[in-house]
């Protein structure tokens, strides 16, 4: 799916529309003491049976994160692209 670089959307922090510079959310880094984690590494421990693991399905789609960066104020905020889609998000010119 194709997006432009510098779209003109609602800044909140300006209260009006405004350039923005438009950039693809990455995922952060996962917490290694999150409870999840935790649970996750415990149920991996020891000679079990079945293991935990990765999922061997996927999702056939995902939604897709974009950053915009207002030019004024440089304040960033999220927009998530409306439906599931089954490209990953291109930038261009």
């Amino acid at each position: 799916m194709k997006y432009p670089k510098e779209v003109n959307a609602y800044c909140p922090h300006c209260n009006k529309h405004q350039k923005h510079k438009v950039r693809i959310a990455s995922k952060g880094r996962a917490r290694s003491m999150a409870a999840g984690t935790r649970a996750h590494e415990r149920s991996l421990e020891g000679h079990g049976g079945k293991r935990a693991g990765e999922k061997t399905v996927k999702k056939q789609g995902k939604r897709q994160k974009l950053m915009l960066e207002c030019e004024q104020c440089k304040k960033k905020q999220e927009r998530v692209v409306g439906s599931r889609t089954t490209k990953k998000i291109e930038l261009k010119a």
